[in-house]
């Protein structure tokens, strides 16, 4: 099965009126209401950058980038595959096992504690 990585990103009612008719190529329909279906987002900075795959009138694909002021974003869905999650290198299975151990602290918070003597 080949790994199926992207986002959905949902706007806000108000946002898709105020966007009109720029909007609608690219948006799909779903259970949840239309979305933008994307490869990346960046979220660091005051608009949400959205990378798509378009076809050209020629049929090839090309990547779009299309920005949106974050404010009008309600929701944006990680749709992954695989079933890592976290900040540490995925090709180092070293890391992964160090990334599932608790932290001292974790662990010491989890411990039950002794009852006082006396």
């Amino acid at each position: 099965m080949a790994e199926v990585s992207g986002y959905a990103v949902f706007l806000f009612p108000q946002a898709l009126e105020a966007l009109g008719d720029a909007i609608h190529p690219y948006l799909a329909g779903g259970p949840a209401g239309p979305f933008v279906p994307c490869r990346e987002v960046d979220t660091g900075g005051p608009f949400i950058e959205l990378t798509l795959e378009g076809k050209a009138p020629d049929g090839r694909t090309v990547e779009v980038e299309l920005m949106i002021p974050g404010t009008m974003v309600r929701m944006i869905v990680s749709a992954r595959s695989d079933s890592e999650f976290g900040f540490y290198d995925r090709n180092r299975p070293e890391a992964a096992a160090v990334a599932a151990q608790p932290s001292r602290e974790a662990a010491a918070a989890a411990a039950p504690n002794p009852k006082p003597e006396g």
